[in-house]
């Protein structure tokens, strides 16, 4: 079974707890967009639902494919958000922003009261940090900012390369918001918490890509068939 494959049955078991009515938040990456084809298809056997799409490439797509949509101006509270994660460990903290969207992605998993995330077993580690963490920053100030962020990183126990992401042309990453990523390799992160906070302070730092206590489930499709971590008909409280 292709890893394609595997994401594809990951979404169709997210897809299970959706439920008429609801307003869901639509995730961003290669597996997020395996369930917005499949929510598509429900919407179109009469499935009545709306979404908050987490970047305008999904809203694109939702778009096209007829899913309804709102903001969360109109909508600031959500039931349910299904995305991707780059990776996750057995506490369900993820690291995400590899597409590029972890600002808005975060915005919209605090709205929601669930969030349930997709992926395949390859994505699960026992310490976060081999995937490089995303720090999306303001393009103002960049080299300050870096400063400032390996400092933040060397408080909370961590070193690495630091790269301001590219695109595919060669030039500077920009944002859907109009910011700059930089990829933080660290191998490992010993102490996620600690971390998070340390970068949440840094001027020019708009978001990280550490979710915390945002997860209630992980939907991990392999080839032994798919596992749910977690609860994600949801818990008694989140954080």
């Amino acid at each position: 079974m292709s890893a394609d494959d595997l994401k594809r049955h990951a979404a169709a078991k997210a897809l299970e707890f959706v439920e008429p009515g609801m307003r869901l938040g639509l995730g961003t990456g290669s597996t997020a967009k395996h369930f917005v084809d499949l929510l598509a298809e429900r919407v179109r056997a009469g499935l009545q639902v709306v979404g908050v799409p987490t970047s305008e490439v999904t809203r694109a797509q939702a778009e096209r494919l007829g899913v309804p949509l709102t903001t969360l101006e109109a909508t600031p509270e959500l039931d349910l958000t299904v995305d991707g994660a780059d990776e996750f460990d057995g506490a369900l903290r993820l690291v995400k922003g590899g597409g590029g969207a972890l600002l808005r992605e975060k915005i919209v998993a605090a709205a929601s009261a669930r969030m349930i995330v997709i992926t395949d077993g390859t994505k699960r580690v026992e310490r976060l940090g081999r995937f490089p963490l995303p720090v999306e920053i303001a393009t103002f100030g960049v080299e300050a900012t870096r400063r400032a962020v390996v400092s933040a990183l060397r408080s909370a126990g961590c070193s690495g390369e630091i790269v301001l992401r590219q695109n595919g042309a060669g030039q500077t990453f920009v944002t859907d918001g109009g910011h700059y990523i930089f990829d933080c390799r660290l191998g490992v992160i010993p102490d996620p918490e600690a971390l998070a906070t340390a970068l949440a302070a840094v001027p020019g730092v708009m978001e990280h890509g550490l979710f915390l206590g945002l997860a209630d489930a992980v939907i991990v499709a392999g080839e032994n068939g798919v596992e749910v971590v977690g609860h994600p008909e949801g818990r008694a409280s989140r954080g």
